[in-house]
């Protein structure tokens, strides 16, 4: 009887976890409404932004901006994004694997690169890798994204970038895709390269007021923080994709197990039914 009564606290604590799956499932799927269309409305903006910097830089513009510059290959910085809670598969490691195998492989030829983490799963999984180095740690700002957010975060490397701390700065986060697909990607944030204009577009001239030197300095920041702010939501709509995802892998697990210790408290039963009928028999025989 101890057997039955060990199998039916495993079947309580399953259930028990089932719900609570369940129920992290069904917040997620809300979750993920709201994050899918915050991205959907951000990706124009940023869309257009990279073809205003293109269309600029099309042009034969007589100034420089340190955003623009192209320095030695000394040191690189590289933001990664994460979240700051688990349960959702494989999307913290995913990023932190990608993160350091662009770091190990040097994939752009720099010869030191420093990591900046936003996220607090992020820290914890690289926080023992001393090779790596780690310069900031960002904790719980991917609850609520603003532009704000996006802004301090941008203008913080843009800083770093004009004081020449780094000479290259690149972003890792996940893109989101669907629910279920959600792809790490590696994009360059500084020094800016603007996209190459094709043969066939037409470039009509500008006139620049106040001055194309200073319409620069003003869009240049600008795009870095799209860019932060763009990435950051396509990391926070994945990350609830993802751990939707997860929750009903796990919900569908769980209901598998229950059936299968389900089976396994009947057989028990019905043994330990079948064994106090025998002995009912022979004591009803023993005293024949």
């Amino acid at each position: 009887m101890a057997n039955l009564k060990e199998i039916k606290k495993r079947i309580g604590s399953v259930k028990n976890t089932q719900q609570i799956t369940k129920a992290m499932k069904m917040v997620s799927a809300a979750k993920l409404r709201r994050a899918q269309e915050a991205v959907v409305a951000a990706r124009p903006y940023s869309n257009k932004m990279k073809e205003v910097l293109t269309s600029i830089a099309a042009r034969d513009i007589e100034t420089s901006h340190p955003l623009l510059e192209q320095r030695d290959k000394r040191n690189a910085l590289v933001l990664l994004i994460t979240a700051d809670r688990g349960l959702c598969g494989g999307f913290n490691s995913n990023i932190a694997k990608a993160a350091t195998k662009f770091v190990e492989q040097q994939t752009d030829d720099y010869a030191e690169y420093t990591l900046r983490i936003v996220g607090k799963k992020g820290k914890d999984l690289l926080k023992r890798r001393k090779e790596l180095t780690i310069d900031k740690v960002y904790e719980n700002i991917t609850g609520s994204v603003t532009y704000a957010t996006a802004a301090l975060l941008g203008q913080e490397i843009v800083d770093d970038y004009e004081a020449e701390q780094y000479d290259a700065v690149y972003i890792v986060y996940n893109q989101f895709h669907s629910a279920i697909n959600q792809e790490v990607t590696i994009n360059q944030l500084l020094p800016i390269v603007p996209e190459e204009v094709q043969e066939e577009h037409y470039v009509a001239d500008y006139i620049y007021e106040p001055s194309a030197e200073r319409v620069l300095h003003s869009i240049l920041p600008k795009y870095i923080e799209v860019q932060i702010f763009e990435a950051l939501l396509e990391s926070v709509a994945s990350e609830h994709g993802a751990r939707m995802s997860s929750m009903d892998s796990a919900t569908k697990n769980a209901s598998e197990m229950i059936d299968k210790l389900t089976l396994q408290y009947n057989r028990a039963r019905q043994a330990a039914i079948t064994k106090e009928l025998m002995e009912i028999v022979s004591g009803a025989e023993s005293i024949k």
